[in-house]
């Protein structure tokens, strides 16, 4: 009786292990297969939305220089520097595009010698996921006294902003149009919560201020991997000059590599 009862115990919870086996391979293969759909899909954020919205934004930058036309000469990658600073006056202020238009390109040395981004009216999923920086509609455009504000993904879709914390107090952002060059100077970075729009009134973060001064504000998500805050960043416009006197001489060659017009 007693072999027998060891006997009973030890085959009776065999059908139970094999469904317990079965059930945590089952369970594993799962696990595995939705590593794998997890890790495509973040190849695919992160990498190939912005090999897709780099190749869309080149052709912008590239339609953009072919509107030019022969409004402004070709600029020379090496400018001898002016003897001195010309003043050109109060800047133009150019018309609003339609949904999805081109502003201009903007060009900021602190993110590389190669970075050209288009800016396009809208701030709409189907501007910023795939044509650049998007201008906020109801802001002023460059150049006008007030608060011309753009908005750009920093870890997919072209990743437009990702270097927008490493900007130095001083560091120029430049920014043409088919009018001229627009020179904005940084001037200090903020996280706020989303909530926060008056960040793009037309005097940033005061409501019901009158503008006296040209603000360049560019708003991102914070932190680079994530979108519970945004970090704005905001600049002064320093100087302009018309498309007819050619590019800066800081960005002649970036200008010139960007458009084609070398």
């Amino acid at each position: 009786m007693v072999l027998q009862e060891k006997v009973g115990t030890a085959t009776a919870p065999a059908p139970r292990r094999a469904v317990l086996r079965g059930t945590i391979q089952v369970l594993g293969e799962l696990l595995i297969t939705a590593g794998v759909i997890l890790l495509l899909f973040v190849a695919w954020q992160l990498w190939w939305t912005n090999v897709e919205s780099d190749a869309k934004q080149s052709q912008v930058i590239k339609e953009f220089a072919q509107d030019l036309g022969s409004a402004a000469p070709a600029p020379s990658a090496t400018p001898a520097p002016p003897a001195a600073a010309q003043d050109f006056g109060k800047p133009v202020v150019g018309t609003a595009p339609g949904h999805a238009g081109t502003i201009g390109i903007m060009y900021i040395p602190r993110f590389g010698p190669t970075y050209t981004r288009p800016i396009v009216q809208g701030t709409s999923q189907d501007v910023l996921d795939t044509l650049g920086l998007g201008h906020y509609s109801n802001t002023a455009m460059p150049g006008a006294v007030g608060n011309f504000a753009v908005a750009g993904h920093r870890q997919t879709h072209g990743a437009v902003l990702d270097n927008i914390h490493t900007l130095v107090p001083g560091d120029k952002i430049y920014v043409q149009t088919k009018d001229g060059y627009y020179v904005y100077v940084f001037r200090n970075n903020q996280i706020v919560m989303p909530s926060r729009t008056d960040v793009l009134e037309p005097v940033p973060t005061q409501p019901g201020a009158a503008p006296t001064e040209s603000y360049l504000t560019m708003t991102s998500c914070n932190p680079r991997f994530g979108a519970e805050e945004r970090i704005i960043a905001y600049a002064l416009l320093d100087s302009w000059r018309p498309a007819a006197a050619g590019p800066p001489a800081e960005i002649a060659a970036q200008v010139a590599a960007a458009t084609g017009r070398s």
